[in-house]
């Protein structure tokens, strides 16, 4: 982090990306390749959740929404050591806020290159099988009470 030092607030958001087919968004990160997650990112100073949410779908994956629905739901979990360096000194764990969003499986998926490497459209089974995170886990096996 430079001189000017704006660390990440531990508050972020996990959007579950999901199209009519019942399929899950998955995208591989660019600084951990096998590490597949739904889109996720810290809320910036200023947001509220939701705009936090929309920002972070639209850099991820190019898709811009109106439709993103919060779950009114989040976890605490611990920040995984080798990504602690982003966060201020001492700061440990982080709150995630739950979103979905449903698109149309024709949708165009644009990535952020210096975020993700590829995606890929999954079952729901295989998607949370195939996450990284716990708490992505957790969203995604709940997420047909949703659609």
């Amino acid at each position: 982090m430079s001189s000017l030092n704006t660390y990440k607030m531990p508050v972020s958001v996990l959007v579950v990306v999901y199209n009519n087919n019942h399929q899950i968004l998955l995208l591989e990160r660019a600084d951990k390749p096998g590490y597949w997650q739904s889109v996720t990112g810290s809320q910036e100073a200023g947001e509220t959740l939701e705009q936090t949410a929309r920002r972070e779908l639209a850099e991820e994956t190019g898709i811009i929404s109106t439709d993103i629905v919060d779950w009114q739901f989040s976890s605490v979990f611990e920040i995984y050591p080798h990504w602690r360096h982003r966060y201020a000194p001492g700061v440990t764990h982080n709150t995630e806020h739950v979103f979905s969003v449903c698109i149309d499986a024709s949708t165009p998926i644009k990535l952020s290159p210096r975020e993700h490497l590829r995606y890929q459209w999954c079952p729901l089974g295989q998607a949370a099988e195939q996450v990284f995170s716990p708490s992505n886990r957790a969203a995604l096996i709940q997420l047909p009470q949703r659609w």
